[in-house]
């Protein structure tokens, strides 16, 4: 059963920076694309950024980009998100997520994720 436990949200002030973590359990880590999405109450999860199988390719949402960069450490099974210089609008429950099967491409809708994580919620203050 595929696993995926996020980590290291919090309450930031802005132009602050954090550190996110997903733990992957359940599969073979390094097979699989990987993503980051937001959401906010009463807001459709959106697509924040995603990595390809080996971490040699990354998408990030236009709102992101030069700011969030998201890695992986497949030894460690664990996916990270780094965001700096974070704005009041990036205030969101952060989650992880893998596709169902070992798609080479990086998927940019939830409807391309088979499994998430319960989430780890980022406030901003400004």
């Amino acid at each position: 059963q595929v696993q995926l436990v996020e980590s290291g949200g919090g309450l930031v002030q802005a132009g602050d920076s954090l550190r996110l973590s997903c733990a992957a359990s359940g599969r073979t880590f390094r097979r699989y694309t990987m993503g980051w999405f937001r959401q906010t109450p009463g807001k459709v999860r959106e697509f924040v950024a995603g990595i390809n199988w080996i971490g040699d390719s990354t998408r990030y949402a236009d709102s992101v980009k030069g700011r969030f960069t998201i890695s992986r450490d497949n030894p460690k099974n664990t996916l990270y998100l780094q965001m700096n210089t974070l704005k009041p609008e990036d205030t969101a429950v952060y989650y992880c997520a893998t596709p169902l099967s070992q798609i080479t491409i990086v998927q940019l809708i939830t409807a391309g994720y088979a499994y998430w994580g319960q989430g780890t919620q980022v406030t901003v203050s400004s």
